[in-house]
Order: C-alpha cells, then structure tokens, then sequence
C-alpha cells in the first residue's frame, strides 16, 4: 500500500481528505459494474483492515463496484465522510446502522444472535446525514459500559495479563466506540503465545484466529465474560425502528442462515417485523452457501428471498468485512447466487435512491409523499430502481428533482 493510500485509514480526518482527494484527482478506475457491497463495517465501529468510509469508497471505485455501503455498529460516525467520498469518486453509496434489539414477540426463541432468544441483530439503511438523537446517545453508553464490564470479568481470568479499557482499548477506534473485537486486539497483543496456551488450550499462529479464539473462550456464550442479554440490554425492535424512521431512513430486518428456531417459521418471522414497521431486509450470502453445495443454508436463502419479494422487501447484501477472511465483495458469478443477483441488485438501487431522494428532497422510500404517490410497493419499488439506475453520484437537488419528474410521466404515459 502507497504513503497516501494509507493516509486513508488516519484518524485525523483532515489527513484522509487529503489523501481522498489526491487519490481521486490523479488515479484512474475502471467503469462501474453492478457489482455491489452494502454492507462494509468501517474502522467507526470495526473493520478486520483497518479501513475508514473513505478507505472502503477508494477501494470500491477502483475495483469496479457500481454501489458500496457503510455500516457501523451503534454509531453514524462515518455517514457524511462516505457520503461525500462517493461524490468525490463517483460512485453510488449508501450508510447504514446496526445493532441488536429485543423482540419480545420472539423472547423465547433464538432468532438470528447464536444463544440469545429475543435478541435480533437488526438495521436501518439510507442515512444522509449524521444526527444526535436520545437513542444512539444511550446505545452507545450502554456498548461502552458492556464492554467496560466484560472487560472486567476476563481480566480476572486472564491476570496477570490484564487490560485498561482505556489506555488499551480506545485508542483503538478513532471515536471511542470500541468494540468486542477492539477486546480481543488489544488481549492479543499482550500475551505471549505459552500465556495463551495455558489460558486457552491453543494458540493459532495467525493472529486473526487468535483473536477469534480468546473471544470464543473468554466473550461469548459460557466464557467468563459473557452475560446472557435481556429484555433491558438493547433497544425493542419498534424503538429503533421509530429512530430509523424519524431520521429518514428504512427499518431493515437481518437474516443469518434460517436453521435457528426464529427464522424457520419465515411467515412469522416478516410478520413480527413488518408489526414493528420494518421495510427492508438484510443478507449476507457468505453465511448461507457453499459453492457446488445444494443444502438446507442455500434452500433457506432461496426461501427468504422468496418472502422478501412477496412483501416487496428490497434486499441489500454484503460481506461485513469484520473479520479477517471476509470477502471485499460477493461473488455474484458462482451458480448459488447468480440467480439472485437481479433481486439483490434492484435492492440496491432502490436504497440508494433512496437516500439521494431523501438527501435532497425529503421523498424517501418510507416518506409522506412515496405513500401517497404509488398504490403497491411494487410499483413503488420498481420506480425507485429505476431512479437509481439512472441518478447519478453527484446529482444536485435540482437533477433530483427533473428524474423524479421524468419518471412520473413516463409512467404516467405507459399506464394511459
């Protein structure tokens, strides 16, 4: 990697802006594809490389990818940066939020957080802007002191390696929201490798999967830290949604691969959530195929699609990119997802969309004016993939607005 490039991940962000723009004024890239990943962790909450929005924009314009997407765990931090790195690129983006909610339909069955029944990962997706709000100032403090009290209970299992939550910790992240992984980090590198064989059994050679070995030890289910989640430790799912809504953006459900007791019944799984005002779902195919394997995960994934368009749900997927390993962006051409690429795709149109509607005009996908403007969501969602298709990265409010006037009456036109 080059000087300036990884000027990119600095945590000053005067230094990544620089080093965005010179990238963007003297790099060439390749015409965009419809190849597409919205779904990228960013070093605001955790991303196995380090990368920041700008980083993840760099990388996705110059590998061809048509559309990218930011999200990060309990924080808009890096909403605006990526926002503005897609204009500076050219290339489509979208922001999002993650984090876990409480289902209280579903408390007794686990849903799509292994060992946690009620406990849901769950998103909002087309955020245009950063904003403060009483729920993100509380979901925050409630991550930092989860993990000042997980903290806590490892140390008394790792002493005398022990760690300062905030000497060893947050200067990990570049805002302060650390995360389990920034944990494991930070354990990792104090140890020595026979410390770690005592405490753990094993010591991978790879760092990565050492990481990953004293966070399933030590953080989730039956290790000394983990502390089973209930009904007060994550918002309700219609408290986030009520967020996500008031700020503009689409309640998106999440799926995990269909074989907990939560998501095999899909009817009741779309029903709770569609209750609670979600619109959208998300997918990581990763989880859910092996290539040249024909099995439960892949029929479950073909399922929930199924369901999804049924309700007119747009589907938005990606890698994460939390983890060493992870891919920088779906194989589409593999014979398990090839079938579903248009479905994926014509999701990620809609969100983007989306959120150039509702950055530049307040008509976004959940708005008054989309409600009273399309009689189905199918019809809805088929103009908001075609104005994705069509607006592009640095479309003013004005260009904004001429598209959606086209599309209206050519719309209009094809139904006289």
């Amino acid at each position: 990697m080059n000087p300036v490039e990884a000027d990119l991940d600095h945590f000053d962000p005067a230094v990544r802006r620089r080093a965005l723009e010179h990238l963007a004024a003297t790099e060439s890239f390749p015409p965009p594809t419809d190849w597409h990943n919205l779904h990228a962790h960013t070093f605001f909450s955790y991303n196995a490389y380090g990368y920041s929005p700008s980083h993840f924009a760099y990388l996705a314009r110059k590998r061809g990818l048509g559309l990218a997407g930011i999200v990060d765990f309990d924080v808009l931090d890096g909403v605006e940066e990526f926002h503005e790195a897609g204009r500076l690129l050219q290339l489509k983006t979208v922001a999002s939020i993650e984090s876990r909610v409480f289902v209280p339909e579903l408390a007794d069955r686990v849903i799509n957080s292994p060992g946690e029944p009620g406990i849901a990962y769950h998103m909002g997706v087309g955020f245009v802007r950063a904003l403060e709000h009483p729920l993100l100032t509380r979901m925050r403090r409630t991550a930092e002191q989860r993990n000042r009290d997980l903290l806590a209970r490892v140390n008394t299992f790792t002493a005398p390696v022990t760690l300062d939550y905030d000497r060893d910790v947050l200067p990990l992240t570049p805002r302060g929201n650390a995360t389990e992984r920034h944990i494991c980090v930070a354990y990792a590198a104090r140890g020595s490798r026979e410390f770690w064989r005592a405490k753990l059994g094993d010591c991978p050679e790879d760092p990565a999967a050492l990481q990953a070995l004293i966070r399933a030890k030590t953080m989730k289910q039956g290790g000394v830290g983990y502390v089973r989640p209930g009904p007060d430790t994550f918002p309700a799912m219609a408290e986030m949604n009520q967020f996500v809504r008031e700020a503009g953006a689409i309640p998106t459900m999440t799926w995990l691969d269909g074989t907990s007791p939560g998501e095999r019944d899909l009817n009741a799984l779309f029903d709770v959530a569609i209750h609670h005002g979600a619109a959208a779902l998300n997918i990581i195919p990763d989880r859910n195929y092996r290539p040249g394997v024909r099995d439960e995960k892949l029929q479950n994934l073909y399922d929930v699609v199924a369901t999804a368009e049924k309700h007119g749900f747009p589907i938005i997927v990606g890698t994460e990119m939390n983890a060493p390993g992870n891919k920088f962006v779906d194989d589409f051409n593999t014979n398990e997802l090839k079938p579903l690429v248009p479905v994926f795709l014509k999701g990620a149109f809609i969100v983007y969309a989306h959120t150039q509607l509702q950055r530049h005009t307040g008509q976004g996908y959940l708005s008054d004016w989309a409600r009273k403007q399309f009689s189905t969501v199918h019809e809805k969602n088929a103009f908001f993939e075609r104005l994705g298709r069509i607006l592009p990265p640095n479309a003013t409010a004005e260009d904004t607005r001429r598209a959606v006037q086209q599309l209206l009456a050519q719309t209009s036109s094809a139904h006289t």
